[in-house]
């Protein structure tokens, strides 16, 4: 662990050079029951819950919240950085946009548009395509085996009544993929990213809780996976 206490997360267990980003702390809690074999709470301030443990390979892994949108996304990232993280997968929702998007379907995402608001603040002009880590992509791409679509998204700090109309051609709209991938190597971390589309813009319904959890389970495996090799 660092020396430098970071400004946001304060944890009480080692972090891991190896973690999972979920936005929402309870798809952490559900993904650290789901691949640690012993989660440890590492941290809980600001409502960031965070967990630490091995994973049944024996890998340490660490499994952090992120919070709501780019901001809070880039925020955490900057503290892992200073923890000693180095690799990590955002595992998060989106809106589906594309005539292809369907509820539950996982999104690999080849490219995040930047679109706009804080995307400065991050390095990332309005408008730039941001790519992951090649490593990490190819290797989550073995590991979803067949099961997720590579795609362009478009993130914003909070979603456009039309998402559609504000971009070119994109799969899905999101709030964190694009801050992610833009700190991500800026920080000295590789960085990647799947999404779960839970509607799209559309109007289809919501994707039920149960459906989610288990297409958050399934792209949390393919993650852990991939962040073992």
């Amino acid at each position: 662990m660092s020396a430098t206490v970071p400004l946001r997360l304060r944890p009480k267990a080692p972090v891991a050079t190896d973690a999972i980003l979920a936005g929402d702390p309870a798809r952490a809690m559900l993904l650290a029951q789901e691949l640690l074999e012993e989660p440890r709470m590492s941290n809980h301030a600001r409502g960031l819950w965070g967990y630490s443990g091995r994973t049944p390979a024996g890998n340490e892994l660490t499994i952090q919240a992120t919070g709501m949108g780019g901001p809070s996304a880039a925020a955490v990232l900057s503290d892992l950085a200073e923890l000693g993280v180095r690799r990590a997968v955002r595992i998060g929702t989106c809106t589906g946009l594309d005539e292809q998007a369907r509820g539950g379907e996982l999104l690999l995402i080849a490219e995040a548009v930047a679109g706009g608001g804080s995307a400065t603040s991050f390095g990332a002009a309005s408008g730039e395509v941001l790519r992951p880590d090649p490593s990490l992509f190819e290797r989550l791409r073995e590991a979803l085996a067949g099961q997720a679509r590579a795609a362009r998204v478009v993130s914003f700090d909070t979603m456009p009544a039309d998402a559609s109309a504000a971009v070119g051609e994109v799969a899905a709209a999101d709030m964190q993929t694009a801050a992610t991938l833009a700190l991500g190597p800026q920080l000295g971390i590789a960085a990647a990213a799947v999404l779960i589309v839970t509607g799209t813009e559309a109007g289809s319904k919501q994707l039920p809780e149960e459906a989610l959890e288990d297409a958050a389970k399934w792209a949390g495996r393919a993650a852990s996976s991939t962040l073992s090799s």
